[in-house]
């Protein structure tokens, strides 16, 4: 059975990505997500993960909501729904931006691309693409054309996957800079290619028909990608200490604790929800805000929720985000702290099952892959 958007139906209500088969057949373990089936791992977390940071790895995004939007106006209409001033981007860039609402809290962040001069992609969060979809429609209207279901995202990852890039799509992926975009003719169709990502590593994002979704992953995979699954997918994301929406931002949550400021726009003075209350706490200095923190020993694993302890062993707050750091092989975490102790070098505790485990606070993000490669 399909659903509207035709992707599969299993019995449990699940939505399947369209390319659940080539899953399959690669050895993935599955789990829901945000009301999707998705690979959670293939060969295993850590072997995926390492994968990404030494050679080059592929994960099927198509969960994340993608939605078209057109017409003379649509950088106007998309600014006055997102918290960035999408207006100055150039064609063929994009930008994360931010849904906030009245009080300034985050709904979502989502990435826009200016493709050309009068079509833009919006890419949601799977598990809000359903309320972000109805908040462009709302500034839209029938104009704001859903393309989840009729397309394939999915992401190139590591330090070879500039070559992979280029050696799939051509020469066109190189003329890239950082977040940059452009649309070129791929397998008979046509393919979205973007510089960007969510591991910490260069590579890109593309985006393509379903008809072509099984080429483009075939040819991934015989040009040497390892697939990837959402475990690598978080611990990348978390060493390189880029924010989960539901975990490290929500509601409740405003950019400027977060760290997210890049992302607000104030002085153009552009009318969009929240900006009100956003430009009241941009006067001010976070009372706390969203930092790192790293375990001083190995053997133990960070989680979410965990609460974080000062030296005297006082509740500060809990994590946002933790996990076990391949890369770094110790536990790493992030936590909204006093703006008192947020400083490089802070000793903190986290308590992992009862017992307090030495950390303390470091510069943001955990994992840099440009001092890994020299760079």
């Amino acid at each position: 059975m399909a659903d509207l958007n035709g992707t599969l139906d299993p019995p449990d209500g699940l939505r399947r990505l369209a390319l659940h088969e080539q899953h399959v057949a690669a050895g993935a373990r599955f789990a829901p997500f945000a009301g999707w089936e998705m690979p959670l791992q293939y060969r295993g977390i850590v072997a995926e993960h390492e994968a990404v940071r030494a050679d080059v790895g592929v994960f099927d995004v198509s969960h994340l909501g993608r939605v078209w939007v057109r017409g003379p106006q649509a950088g106007a209409r998309l600014r006055s729904a997102t918290t960035f001033d999408v207006t100055a981007l150039e064609p063929g860039s994009a930008h994360y931006s931010l849904y906030c609402n009245e009080h300034g809290g985050i709904e979502d962040d989502v990435f826009v691309y200016r493709v050309d001069d009068e079509r833009w992609l919006v890419a949601h969060n799977a598990a809000n693409a359903a309320a972000d979809f109805e908040r462009v429609r709302s500034v839209f209207g029938d104009a704001a054309e859903e393309s989840t279901g009729a397309t394939v995202m999915l992401a190139v990852q590591g330090p070879r996957a500039p070559a992979l890039l280029t050696a799939l799509v051509g020469e066109a992926y190189t003329s890239l800079r950082p977040h940059g975009c452009i649309e070129v003719p791929w397998g008979g169709s046509t393919a979205l290619v973007a510089r960007t990502g969510y591991t910490g590593e260069d590579g890109g994002e593309v985006v393509v028909p379903s008809e072509v979704a099984a080429k483009l992953w075939d040819a991934c995979l015989d040009l040497g990608a390892t697939p990837a699954g959402l475990g690598a997918r978080d611990t990348l994301r978390l060493e390189a200490a880029l924010p989960l929406h539901g975990n490290d931002i929500d509601s409740t949550t405003n950019p400027f604790e977060a760290g997210l400021g890049f992302a607000v726009t104030l002085d153009d003075g552009a009318p969009f929800l929240g900006r009100d209350a956003l430009a009241r706490l941009a006067e001010n200095k976070p009372a706390r805000r969203l930092a790192c923190i790293r375990a001083d020993e190995r053997g133990t694993v960070f989680r979410h929720g965990c609460a974080v302890l000062d030296e005297e062993g006082r509740v500060l707050s809990e994590l946002t985000s933790g996990a076990y750091s391949p890369s770094l092989r110790v536990s790493v975490g992030m936590a909204y702290l006093p703006a008192t102790s947020i400083s490089p070098g802070t000793r903190l505790a986290v308590d992992v099952r009862g017992r307090a485990v030495p950390a303390e606070v470091v510069r943001r993000p955990f994992y840099r892959a440009a001092v890994r490669k020299g760079a």
